[in-house]
């Protein structure tokens, strides 16, 4: 679905990790920031495991799932939560390439100006700081785009709604509570991890969830993002890919891509070293752009240029391919074919964008070099209700209009 404003087109960045937090992805505009020199890379470190013993209600005790609220932003999904007692409703970036679920704090010693007010735990009877050997146990976490938050741990009441219309609550949640945090979007506070670490939001609700999910990410209005039974995706025109969990990279959820085609050009992985048998694409959900190594995408840019006839457009990034139009009509169809069977026909929207104040489309997809990640990002995702099936080892994806789902 198109924007009625043009969109600005945003470059995706890695998080790199200082200290004892998860990776994500991060992203930023191109006219907020200079075009990276290198693609996004890093490393995911997994130290802290909650030790809460607090009861979690099992799935569908009374027929009824948790869901939450989302927003878009700009490049970015947020889904609205509660925190703390009495609860606070924060809005925060909804990461499904990450195992942390932190927000800012007061005091904030350097805190950017997030729209809504910053969390005061102060104020709430069931903040409870963990404790480490010398007092609160810190969390450091930088992105590559100098952005960072830096904190403590602790264990909160986290609350998100039911379809029961009774709200879920998760008592003594890991939170981290960040006191000094600099570089993120001022309409979120936070970031709320949903990656298969033990200190992600969907691990701490509970091994009766099995760790579903669901989401339908539009550029328009609300939607929603549900957890356990109700997250399973099915019905006409669902298919699925096989997910791959794997253990050196903790917390990222992989897609096995077998091939792209533009058009009816089919650009296969076999035969590069791109391709793999067991996940070769982390799908992520805080990752704008879809990245793949240079010596395939290259392949997937060289099929582009042969069909697109317009004039060749002026680039922010080396990175793009951009040409001078006015219209999506001159782009082709790309389709993504995904190990398991799932073939994906994108929308157009999902593979182009503008750039600037309109008049340039350019591919949404950018190469990165071997030793990098690949990553389906979320605006390839728009327009899919995908959803998480870690218990099958499925991710799957049904095309949905988001924006009118829950309307």
């Amino acid at each position: 679905m198109i924007m009625a404003l043009p969109l600005q087109i945003f470059i995706t960045y890695f998080l790199l990790i200082t200290a004892t937090a998860s990776s994500r992805f991060h992203s930023k505009p191109l006219d907020a920031a200079p075009s990276p020199t290198s693609p996004p890379a890093g490393f995911t470190i997994e130290l802290t495991r909650s030790n809460s013993s607090s009861p979690r209600l099992p799935n569908d005790v009374d027929g009824s799932s948790p869901y939450a609220d989302t927003v878009f932003d700009d490049a970015s999904y947020l889904m609205k939560l509660q925190i703390g007692t009495p609860p606070v409703e924060i809005e925060a970036e909804i990461d499904t390439g990450s195992s942390i679920v932190w927000t800012q704090c007061q005091p904030c010693a350097n805190c950017y100006n997030q729209k809504g007010p910053i969390f005061d735990p102060s104020k709430s009877s069931t903040y409870k700081p963990q404790k480490c050997d010398d007092g609160p146990c810190p969390y450091d976490a930088t992105y590559a785009d100098k952005s960072y938050t830096k904190g403590t741990y602790a264990f909160e009441t986290v609350t998100i709604q039911s379809t029961s219309g009774q709200p879920f609550v998760m008592p003594e949640t890991l939170i981290g509570c960040g006191h000094n945090n600099s570089g993120f979007s001022n309409a979120s506070s936070g970031i709320v991890g949903l990656g298969w670490g033990s200190s992600s939001l969907i691990t701490q609700m509970g091994e009766n969830f099995l760790g579903l999910l669901s989401y339908c990410f539009s550029g328009q209005g609300t939607s929603k993002i549900n957890f356990g039974t109700n997250a399973l995706v099915s019905g006409d025109g669902t298919v699925s890919a096989n997910m791959f969990i794997k253990t050196e990279k903790q917390g990222f959820y992989y897609l096995n891509l077998e091939a792209v085609s533009v058009g009816d050009n089919r650009i296969e992985t076999l035969g590069t070293p791109f391709h793999a048998l067991d996940g070769n694409m982390v799908i992520d959900s805080g990752t704008t752009f879809t990245y793949m190594p240079e010596s395939y995408c290259g392949e997937v840019k060289e099929a582009v240029e042969s069909v697109v006839k317009a004039e060749r457009g002026a680039s922010p990034s080396d990175n793009l391919l951009c040409y001078n139009s006015d219209t999506l009509d001159v782009f082709p169809v790309i389709t993504m074919h995904f190990s398991g069977g799932a073939d994906l026909v994108l929308d157009k929207y999902n593979t182009y964008v503008t750039y600037g104040a309109g008049g340039v489309y350019c591919l949404a997809f950018m190469c990165t070099d071997p030793t990098s990640y690949a990553i389906f990002g979320n605006r390839a995702q728009h327009n899919f209700l995908v959803g998480y099936d870690p218990s099958s080892l499925l991710v799957s994806f049904k095309p949905t209009d988001c924006s009118s789902l829950w309307s």
